[in-house]
């Protein structure tokens, strides 16, 4: 089967419909194995749908994530996003590249972020009860914990952090901001970062940032000054939008089921499924950052072929939704004990902050619904509004009260 027997192109992202579930677009769209869809800059991509095909197709060599090509689709028609044509993210040197950065973000630096997190979390709560009430949690909760927590490891002082947080979400921005704001924010954030990575090459410290130059120092197949630069720009990101989005979003998503919540609360075992099951609904926003070029056809498993020269996308929600592997998977079941889902990716280009994220959004949600037993949103959860237009979708004001 070809995929030109693919019809009228699909918008994607898909639009968040009914606001507090799983997008609608994604039931039947397993139907096909590959769809094509229309970008936010106008460009056409094909969507690859099902849990096997994208997890294989993650390590597949004849998908590249090198963009240096005129014909490939554009996400944004104002931004690249991710896509740096100074970088090089296919084997053999990006697997030498990530080993160099896995060898500083080790499980054991992220579980001794634990106590720290806890330490952040309950200074966070303590100002939320001592403050007004409602409050928006994402900006008395959600997006300081993970913010201050990322900034800590990689050594970020603490009074550049609403400095930070501004130039991230002009760099994120897809439509939401004017190409200006977008440009200026993108130079704005390689310059601050290229003059942090200086400051700890001069000074080193404990921190992720030193341990990466230590590491590259110290290796044969050392980040140049730009890979350097991309990679902390990589991991600031990565360690703290989508973890606080999730945190905010996830949590709303919770609140709006209250049944979940006491469930949670009578048998605190269950936190770990529950997390990661509001991971694997992805409620928080889509996959648009895993754009791929296809340099040789490649034949799906049900004999769908995806052409050479097309630009692709792994659709990580919609292998998510996939029946085959999750039992009634738009249902969220706090109790779904196999969940091996594609949120975080997989294989070579499995996201190195996972573990980051998870004992985050671990600590985020059971110190919440510890302190605050009773906490609850203010406004039906209809009522929520998203942040369109950026690389994350969740909502942007979470009124909650206890």
């Amino acid at each position: 089967m070809s995929t030109e027997a693919v019809e009228t192109p699909i918008h994607y992202p898909f639009p968040w419909t009914p606001p507090m579930e799983i997008p609608g677009a994604l039931r039947g769209l397993r139907e096909k194995a590959v769809v094509t869809v229309t970008l936010p800059s106008g460009d056409k991509a094909l969507l690859v749908t099902r849990y096997n095909d994208v997890r294989s197709l993650f390590a597949d060599h004849r998908l590249s994530r090198n963009i240096a090509r005129p014909d490939i689709a554009r996400v944004s028609k104002d931004n690249d996003l991710f896509m740096d044509p100074k970088i090089d993210p296919d084997p053999p040197h990006h697997t030498k590249v990530r080993g160099l950065v896995t060898r500083a973000f080790t499980a054991r630096r992220v579980e001794a972020l634990r106590p720290v997190a806890w330490e952040i979390a309950n200074d966070l709560m303590d100002k939320m009860e001592a403050g007004e009430k409602p409050c928006n949690l994402n900006e008395a909760f959600a997006f300081p914990l993970p913010i201050r927590v990322i900034c800590k490891l990689l050594g970020v002082p603490a009074e550049d952090m609403p400095k930070f947080r501004a130039l991230v979400d002009g760099f994120l921005s897809i439509s939401k901001l004017p190409p200006e704001e977008v440009a200026a924010s993108r130079m704005g954030l390689w310059k601050y970062l290229d003059d942090l990575i200086q400051s700890k090459r001069r000074d080193p410290g404990e921190d992720l940032i030193s341990g990466l130059i230590q590491v590259s120092d110290e290796d044969n197949n050392r980040l140049n000054e730009h890979e350097l630069g991309f990679w902390t720009q990589g991991l600031l990101i990565a360690g703290y939008v989508t973890t606080a989005s999730q945190i905010g979003t996830g949590t709303a998503v919770l609140l709006h089921n209250r049944q979940m919540v006491k469930e949670i609360q009578a048998d605190w075992s269950l936190l770990p499924t529950a997390v990661e099951e509001l991971i694997r609904c992805q409620i928080m926003g889509s996959s648009v950052g895993t754009m791929r070029y296809a340099v040789e056809d490649i034949t799906l498993e049900d004999g769908s072929v995806i052409p050479t020269g097309s630009s692709v996308l792994l659709s990580e929600e919609s292998a998510n939704m996939d029946e085959t592997v999750f039992p009634e998977p738009f249902t969220i079941d706090i109790r779904r004990k196999e969940n091996h889902h594609m949120t975080f990716g997989a294989g070579l280009h499995y996201c190195v902050g996972a573990a980051l994220a998870r004992m985050e959004i671990q600590v985020a949600t059971e110190g919440l619904l510890r302190r605050f037993p009773d906490i609850r949103l203010a406004v039906p959860g209809e009522e929520l509004p998203r942040g369109l237009g950026g690389f994350m979708e969740g909502f942007t004001d979470i009124p909650v009260t206890w």
